[in-house]
């Protein structure tokens, strides 16, 4: 096990114009002005924009007032939905990009939430071996984490994000203009991401979020997360070690994201699905790694107060099991949890047997 109490603090009430990462630069104040700026200086032989069909109506028209009119510009659109990041979609992506002529000085822009930067990063990281990518993250979710850290992935027989590569962005904009055109649900899906940020790094950041309206989060607290997971990623940018900190939440909250992908008319958003799991790992970490009692209850309050209850029956325990055994952060065929030490300090590589597992989901089912 591995744990850290380096809980550097950020300010919040101002932001810089950009943060710098791993050879590239996240861009905040006018950042599609800096697009049409790195679009003009890249010398790209054409650049392509890839779009779902929400994003196509509601972000595009933004960015194209900026780009203007360029002749080298091409659109590809897919669905939206979580449902078009596997293979198929992929290759249609692929297919598109050869279509259209690109060659290797190409440039992919992603312009949309996680499923675009993830799928769109794919993309781009394996066509022709590698063609330059930015990120327009659209969504709240993809500004503070999707978009920010160099992963890429689809999904195959609903296991999320199991193909994937390591590579970074050549930059990217994060527009808060385009968290209005957001309904509120997403917004609240985005919060969690940040949630997280404050639970496994910064005590004082969690507390900030608790009294901050998230519903309208401004952007100094994107900002704040885009540091937090940043610096993560900086020091550890192949998830060895303490990136693994970012998983707080997940093997669970992945299980029960594909649950209800595959079962529920009306599935859950990325950041419930996320936020069933930290309430569930928070259990586990007060069971094995010290969270006291009055933390887990803080944090089992803040969590349900503020995402809708999920009807997590315990009768289908034995299929987020199998989930949770695919998911690629185990180890030797062992589950693998990122667990807290206390609000703000985290702990990596704990092993959770089935019967443990089985005990945090019981422990949300029955609140």
């Amino acid at each position: 096990m591995m744990s850290t109490t380096d809980t550097e603090t950020y300010t919040v009430d101002a932001i810089m114009d950009t943060i710098e990462s791993n050879n590239y630069h996240i861009y905040f104040e006018d950042s599609l002005t800096a697009l049409r700026t790195f679009v003009a200086n890249g010398n790209y032989s054409r650049f392509f924009v890839l779009t779902d069909e929400n994003t196509a109506q509601y972000c595009l028209p933004l960015l194209r007032e900026k780009l203007g009119d360029p002749e080298n510009f091409d659109l590809i659109e897919i669905p939206a939905g979580e449902e078009s990041k596997d293979i198929d979609f992929c290759i249609g992506v692929w297919k598109m990009l050869i279509d259209f002529g690109a060659d290797r000085q190409s440039l992919l822009i992603n312009l949309g939430g996680g499923v675009i930067s993830d799928l769109g990063g794919f993309a781009a990281s394996t066509f022709k071996r590698g063609i330059d990518f930015v990120h327009v993250p659209t969504t709240l979710l993809s500004q503070v984490d999707a978009s920010v850290g160099g992963k890429t992935g689809i999904d195959i027989d609903s296991i999320k994000n199991i193909i994937g590569t390591f590579t970074q962005p050549k930059a990217v904009f994060i527009e808060q203009q385009f968290l209005k055109t957001l309904p509120a649900r997403q917004i609240l899906s985005g919060n969690a991401e940040m949630l997280k940020h404050g639970l496994i790094c910064d005590e004082e950041y969690w507390n900030l979020l608790k009294t901050s309206d998230l519903e309208n989060p401004t952007a100094a607290l994107v900002y704040k997360s885009v540091q937090i997971k940043n610096k993560i990623v900086l020091e550890d940018p192949h998830e060895k070690n303490i990136r693994k900190a970012l998983n707080f939440g997940h093997t669970i909250g992945h299980a029960v994201e594909t649950w209800s992908l595959i079962n529920d008319k009306d599935s859950l958003s990325h950041g419930e699905a996320i936020a069933i799991g930290m309430i569930c790992e928070a259990y586990l970490a007060h069971k094995k790694t010290g969270l006291s009692a009055a933390e887990l209850e803080e944090i089992t309050r803040t969590l349900t107060n503020l995402y809708p209850r999920y009807e997590l029956k315990m009768e289908h325990s034995a299929t987020l099991l199998e989930y949770m055994l695919k998911d690629k952060k185990n180890q030797n065929g062992k589950i693998n949890c990122t667990l807290l030490s206390t609000i703000g300090q985290f702990n990596i590589d704990n092993v959770c047997t089935n019967d443990e597992l089985l005990e945090g989901l019981n422990y949300y089912a029955s609140l």
